[in-house]
Formats: C-alpha cells, structure tokens, sequence
C-alpha cells in the first residue's frame, strides 16, 4: 500500500460531517412538502421529492421527450438558395442575418443568466431540474445558430458581433443585461424585499419580455420564409427552438406567479407598475427592429402589421401576471403562428419530419 492510499484512508478515517450538518442548520431531515417554497426556502434542496410544483416536473419530462439536435437537420437546399444570386431578396437576406445575429447572442444572455443567477436564487428541486433542462435547451439553440451560420458560409464575426454594431439588436441586448447585472453578483441573496424584487423584475424580464417579446418578431419573419419553401432548413429549426421557447415561458410565468402567491407583500402595485413598464418597453424595443429588419413589405407582412402583433403578445403576457392589457382590440394578424406553436401539432409545417419528436424512451407503442 503506498503512502498516498495510506493518506487518504486516514483523512476519511477523520472525517467531522458535524460541520457539513451545522452548516445545514438542521434542513438535512426529512422534507415534507410544506416546506417547500420557490424563493428563500430552508428546505434541503438536495431531496427532490416529493414534490410540491408538479407542473415542474412534467414540464422538465416533456422538455426531455422533446429532444433534437441542430445536425438532424438537412441545410443542403438552404445553401443552393443562400448561394444563388438571385435566390432570396436583399430584404429576405437581411432579415436571415438579423435575425442569426440576435437570437445568437440572446440564448446565451439567457443561458448566464440561468447558470449564474436563477438556478442559484430558485429554492425548489423540481423547478430546478426544469431549469437545467432549460440550460441544455439554451445550449442546443445556440449551437443550431451556429450551425445554420457555418452551414451558410455566412462572415462569423459579422453575425455574432451584431449585438455590438446594429442598434437594433444591441438595445434588446443591452436591455436583459440590465435587468442581470445585480442578481449574477455570487454575493447577491434574496431574503429582503428589495432583493426579492430585484430577482421577481429578473424573471419577468428574461421570461416575459426576452423570451416572451423579443423572439416574435423573429420566429415570425423566419417561419414565414419557411411557409414560402424559402430557407426551410433555417426555418424547421426555429420551429423546433419556437416549441421550446414557448415552454420555457410557461414555465417562467408559473414560477413568477407562484412567488407572488407565495409573497403576495412583493406584488404591490409599485411592481405591478414597474412589470407593466417593462413589457411595454420590451414591446417598444421589438416594434423597433421590427422596422429596422423590414423597411419595406417582405414575405406577406410588414413593420404594421407586426406591430399589432407584437402589442397582442403583449396584452397575452400581461394578462398571464394578472395585469390589465394595454393595447385595446388589437388581434392577431398571422394566426398560422398559433397553429406552428400548437405543441399537438402532428406534423411540422414543411412536411419533413415530425415536429412532435420524442426519444424513443417517451414514445407509446400502444
């Protein structure tokens, strides 16, 4: 036996878990499910369950049956168009790379903020484990970016240093990082109003306002290429990125009303205001580039057209925080995006494959 083994049996040997139980402080007993909250919980985090958020964790089960990879994805015909002189408009190219540009920056400032910041200030297990689910999705939507961009031949660092250099994007991108600066500090904790409400303004604005505003007009433009036989590769992975998006606000708007149920003394109306101001500042920054990705009339819309769109969107994710809309009798003018996020949507909208995937582990055989 050498000298190192001898070692090492003899620190386990003189293990103290007094000190790892004292730094519990008593949460290492059994957990029952009262005692668990969404934020400020001393509950033992490590015992998953049971669970008290059920919607939690089938919310993680259906992220997990809904896996795809970027490579599953054929981009040969997407390329021949690309290259083709005149295979898309000037318009039509504009709006491929703004929207690569944006969204490939913007799945990492929500990926950080995730990482660094909510998985931390999250009390609850199952709500956690959708949250790292959420993490890989982040992941997986980056590197679909990055694959339709190499894909393309496009001039990578044009792409991906748009945030920095076209107004337009940088504004959305410059407005989620203010709302993350403070909560990704490692020495940030909840557990006083004001620092509870700093991480509620966080959620609504990554949840309801990054994810929930700033995607729309994209998701849009792309998919309706798509729906023209334009682009189809690019298009079917932001179907597959829209599917997930949209749970991912689901799940952000459960967690945002259940910490205000929980701590109904967080959500007076100085926060209802500011919640208010905040999507309708995200709905003004989407409206904007909007204009800015469509001078002109492009694949059947225009910058007015998604205008009301975007101000529809943003009555539906103030009514999901129970506040009142702001944007009266305005409705949806592309109603095909309702059926393209129908999760029970059988077949995805350009017929190559099923949109409804799940790994071979969540499929019925009945």
């Amino acid at each position: 036996m050498t000298d190192a083994v001898v070692r090492a049996q003899q620190a386990v040997a003189e293990m103290d878990i007094s000190e790892g139980v004292a730094e519990l402080e008593g949460t290492a007993g059994r957990v029952e499910v009262d005692d668990k909250r969404m934020i400020n919980c001393r509950a033992d985090l490590n015992q998953l369950v049971p669970f008290k958020y059920d919607w939690a964790w089938q919310k993680y089960l259906d992220g997990c049956a809904n896996h795809w990879m970027p490579q599953e994805v054929n981009m040969n015909a997407d390329l021949a168009l690309w290259k083709k002189e005149d295979g898309l408009t000037d318009d039509e190219r504009r709006i491929v790379k703004r929207n690569l540009g944006f969204f490939s920056t913007a799945d990492s400032l929500v990926a950080n903020n995730l990482v660094l910041a909510i998985y931390r200030l999250i009390t609850n297990p199952e709500c956690r484990q959708y949250i790292l689910r959420q993490s890989f999705e982040e992941a997986i939507h980056t590197h679909a970016y990055q694959y339709c961009i190499e894909s393309l031949g496009m001039d990578e660092g044009e792409i991906f240093n748009m945030y920095q250099e076209i107004p337009s994007v940088a504004k959305k991108a410059q407005w989620g990082i203010e709302y993350t600066r403070e909560i990704s500090d490692p020495a940030f904790t909840t557990g006083t109003p004001e620092t509870d409400k700093a991480l509620l303004q966080n959620l609504i604005a990554f949840y309801c306002v990054l994810e929930g505003i700033f995607f729309y007009c994209g998701f849009t433009q792309i998919l309706s290429m798509g729906r023209r036989n334009k682009m189809t590769g690019v298009a079917e992975q932001f179907q597959y990125i829209l599917r997930d998006e949209s749970m991912h606000v689901n799940f952000g708007v459960d967690v945002i009303n259940q910490i205000k149920l929980e701590n109904p003394q967080l959500w007076d109306q100085q926060m209802r205001d500011k919640a208010t101001q905040m999507i309708l500042e995200g709905t003004e920054l989407e409206i904007q580039y909007a204009r800015d990705t469509m001078p002109r009339g492009v694949l059947g819309m225009n910058a007015a057209m998604m205008e009301e769109y975007l101000q529809f969107i943003a009555n539906r994710r103030l009514t999901q925080l129970g506040l009142p809309e702001q944007f009266k009798g305005v409705t949806n003018p592309f109603p095909w995006m309702s059926e393209i996020m129908d999760l029970r949507k059988e077949k995805n909208f350009f017929e190559t494959r099923v949109t409804e995937y799940q790994v071979g582990g969540a499929l019925s055989w009945d």
